[in-house]
């Protein structure tokens, strides 16, 4: 998932200029203070404890909020400014974007996005990029810096307008203009050096080696290769050829090689993409592949795997300057391109699904986690009144809305758009895996015969169901054993639903009844509550729970002999007590319910 940094806002004010400013980027959290936002994805108490949580997290912060409060917040935290993630102050009216911290970790580009889309000014303070415009250490992207530890001596001599060598080994199509027309001043003969250079630098070289990114690197391998035995092959290569690992743009390899771990986690390593192309694509490259494979053909549909697919990621322009490699079950090649690479351009990504439940309906119960990985994505699947339960969570997403009934459509449609490279949340309400979205989709990547659905990489994220919220509003319902039932007979008959009631009754479970009624559907909800009642008495608490979490929120409470349809709809949970399960009075009025589990009772 795509790094986002998370927006720490104190009121509406700061709420509302968050949000434009997180849509101008690509979308962002918005977290908020409590009882001052109502509006925020994540609330907090404190805001000095909570800076320093995302902090030590390794979050990218945004506090819409003075330098003095988030200094003060996070000045004992300081540790290691080369691990510590990037911290930003903007001004309320947005006119001042100050990177507090990690300027050449990426905070000096967030503040000048920042900037440009509230109509500010960054307040960049780092003193390569206050006099010159760049950072040596932090430069452009399509570059990299080999050691970053060099770039101090290199920038304090350009800073002391010492002469500085700048040596230029790259293509003549390779853009350099980010130097060269810098107000940096470079000569031919200087003490410290800038090299440009793809080569690996001389060990004990003082030498400021940038690397541009124009190399890619082609996989193939076996199933089942082990990471640590994969990358020490690359490693071992690239260091015999001479080759920076900083001027690998991505890693490329057959689409068939999506889910293989090894090569996955090898692109981690180098902290680059992994992009994919069908064998038919590299099969375009044959003529330009050394040493083409009639067993590789016959295995995958392509005469090359690492050859044609670092040609195929490099482009039409580019050579091989590492012809194959074979390891032990793996080969390697490397492809030079004339120009930097983007690698966003070539191939295909690896997609990603979600499948997220995002809670009864509150921003309060949706977990971090869910709102973290639903701001990183490019894509929201979902029935439409989910998504709008998102609220402003959703801006600068696809959506893709369905309704009640299209489920099997949704899943796969939320498939194949992850298969084509997209990053996708498939969002349900209550818990993804109960009476929801998340077994669907595995039961489609089972049964449906997609080879690239099969390859996917899914993560379900768990949310507060709606037995849990019920449970917590109305006590402790929950204290003991209990069970949860659908009376919705579309997919399931009604004698298996019968027998699930009759043994859940007998075993003195509390139910909780999910799909209770619908418009047509309303006699099973008295069938199920005859069925409970020839186990359990009439007084036996009953919870009625209608919009867990959203402002039409009723929690009732009443016997079972009261149960009927008409005091129940499609968006109420029905909670029957067992026959231990007590509810009683409370001073203001209220009626608490709680399943004792016995410890009151325990010898000590």
């Amino acid at each position: 998932m795509t790094s986002q940094p998370v927006f720490v806002v104190l009121n509406e004010t700061g709420a509302a200029l968050a949000r434009k400013a997180a849509a101008a980027i690509g979308g962002a959290e918005v977290h908020g203070l409590t009882d001052r936002v109502t509006t925020a994805d994540l609330s907090f108490q404190s805001t000095s404890g909570h800076l320093k949580s995302l902090f030590d997290d390794g979050r990218a912060i945004v506090a819409v909020a003075s330098t003095g409060i988030v200094i003060r917040s996070l000045g004992e935290a300081l540790s290691d400014k080369q691990t510590e993630p990037p911290v930003l102050s903007v001004s309320i009216d947005g006119k001042s974007v100050v990177p507090l911290l990690g300027g050449h970790h990426g905070a000096n580009k967030l503040a000048r996005e920042l900037a440009k889309a509230l109509d500010g000014q960054a307040a960049i303070t780092t003193a390569g990029d206050s006099r010159f415009g760049l950072a040596l250490d932090d430069p452009p992207r399509g570059w990299r810096c080999v050691d970053r530890a060099l770039s101090k001596p290199v920038m304090a001599a350009l800073l002391a307008s010492e002469a500085v060598s700048l040596i230029n080994e790259t293509e003549d199509k390779v853009d350099i203009s980010w130097l060269t027309e810098s107000a940096a001043g470079f000569s031919d003969d200087a003490d410290q050096t800038i090299r440009l250079t793809h080569s690996l630098p001389v060990d004990g070289s003082a030498e400021l080696a940038l690397c541009p990114a124009i190399l890619t690197l082609g996989i193939g391998c076996e199933r089942g290769v082990k990471t640590d035995d994969l990358a020490k092959f690359v490693r071992e290569t690239l260091v015999r050829e001479g080759i920076a690992k900083q001027a690998v743009a991505c890693v490329a390899t057959v689409d068939i090689k999506e889910d293989e771990t090894a090569i996955r986690e090898v692109a981690n390593l180098g902290g680059i993409p992994l992009r994919l192309f069908t064998p038919e694509r590299l099969e375009e490259e044959t003529p330009r592949v050394t040493d083409p494979s009639d067993y590789v053909f016959e295995t995958v549909g392509t005469h090359s795997v690492a050859e044609a697919a670092a040609l195929a990621a490099a482009g039409p322009d580019a050579e091989l300057i590492v012809a194959k490699r074979k390891g032990e079950g793996m080969t390697c090649a490397v492809a030079r391109s004339p120009c930097i690479i983007d690698p966003d351009q070539v191939g295909r990504g690896t997609g990603r699904l979600v499948v997220v439940g995002i809670g009864p309906g509150t921003n309060d119960w949706r977990a971090p986690e869910a709102t973290r990985l639903v701001a990183g994505v490019t894509d929201v699947v979902g029935y439409s009144l989910y998504m709008d339960i998102l609220g402003p969570l959703m801006d600068g997403k696809v959506r893709h809305d369905y309704k009640l009934g299209e489920e099997s459509d949704r899943v796969a449609e939320a498939l194949d758009l992850a298969a084509s490279g997209r990053e996708v949340a498939l969002v349900s309400s209550g818990d993804a895996g109960i009476y929801a979205m998340a077994s669907l989709v595995f039961e489609l990547i089972e049964t449906g015969g997609n080879d690239g659905w099969q390859r996917l990489e899914v993560q379900v994220v768990p949310g507060i169901s709606a037995l849990q919220a019920a449970a917590a509003r109305a006590g402790a319902p929950l204290g003991h054993d209990f069970c949860t039932v659908s009376l919705s007979d579309l997919l399931t008959p009604w004698e298996v639903i019968e027998n699930r009631l009759k043994a859940a009754a007998a075993g003195d479970f509390v139910i909780s009844l999910y799909n209770p009624v619908s418009m047509r559907r309303r006699e099973q909800l008295v069938k199920a509550r005859d069925i409970i009642l020839g186990e359990r008495g009439p007084e036996t608490p009953v919870i009625l729970a209608r919009n867990l979490g959203r402002e039409e929120e009723k929690i009732d409470v009443i016997t079972l002999g009261e149960l009927q349809p008409d005091i129940v709809d499609m968006l109420t949970l029905v909670m029957i007590g067992s026959t231990e399960t007590r509810a009683f009075q409370r001073g203001d009025g209220s009626t608490t319910v709680y399943t004792p589990r016995g410890y009151s009772g325990k010898e000590k």
